[in-house]
């Protein structure tokens, strides 16, 4: 499975995965908003990483660019979509609330549901996607950003169950990060923020080993595991 597409790549651990995975012989076809950044990317490495530029909340056009994307690319085995959108939101603003449910439900849903079906069809693929340990539990300050993303941990895990009792060869790879060094690292007093090279190096680990369910930096399963034990009165008081 050498033929990936990365959704949402101009920057953060998207460009890092393109650009690490790439090195390590992948044809790489990127995706996002900011044409400027993609020509840049590509033109690093111009005979294995190819850029199309659209927003995946357009929805009446997004198969017909995944298609032409596909096409540059002669077929592809492997999905990751890293595209995603959060704001800390204290005030409620409910634009905020319904940008974050359209990328982090509303396009998540359309990208992986056909990409799942491509591979249906074709007999095998992979499809590793950017959640978050923020989908474990709610959060007061990003409520809809916590809720998308508990989300997608469940959509996902809904399809490798449905992969592996109907044997469609899909396999799919849950990648839970924590603070990573991006712009979508928000607010105060973080802390265990994973280098992007880093992220990077253990996400495709993650894929070559085949995992389900990988957690970046891997510290941050200990969290994972003590916020899933603590009642929600517990939590209230942390």
């Amino acid at each position: 499975m050498k033929k990936v597409i990365i959704i949402g790549a101009t920057s953060g651990i998207g460009k890092a995965l393109a650009l690490e995975m790439s090195d390590a012989g992948y044809t790489v076809g990127i995706t996002g908003k900011r044409q400027t950044l993609l020509n840049e990317i590509e033109a690093l490495l111009p005979n294995k990483i190819f850029a199309s530029c659209f927003d995946v909340n357009d929805e009446p056009n997004l198969i017909e660019n995944l298609g032409a994307l596909i096409a540059r690319l002669d077929g592809f085995d492997m999905l990751i979509y890293s595209a995603g959108y959060g704001e800390i939101n204290e005030d409620l603003n409910n634009q905020i609330e319904q940008d974050t449910i359209k990328t982090n439900v509303g396009s998540f849903t359309n990208v992986i549901t056909w990409s799942f079906e491509y591979f249906r069809r074709q007999g095998h693929g992979y499809i590793a996607a950017i959640t978050s340990v923020a989908g474990l539990r709610g959060n007061e300050k990003a409520p809809a950003y916590s809720a998308s993303k508990a989300y997608q941990i469940n959509y996902l895990e809904g399809l490798s169950k449905k992969s592996k009792q109907e044997k469609l060869g899909v396999h799919i790879l849950d990648i839970r990060p924590g603070f990573m060094d991006t712009a979508m690292a928000k607010g105060d007093n973080l802390f265990w923020v994973t280098p992007i090279k880093k992220a990077a190096h253990q996400i495709i680990n993650g894929i070559e080993r085949n995992a389900h369910v990988i957690y970046v930096s891997k510290r941050w399963r200990l969290f994972a595991w003590i916020s899933k034990i603590l009642p929600r009165y517990l939590l209230a008081k942390i």
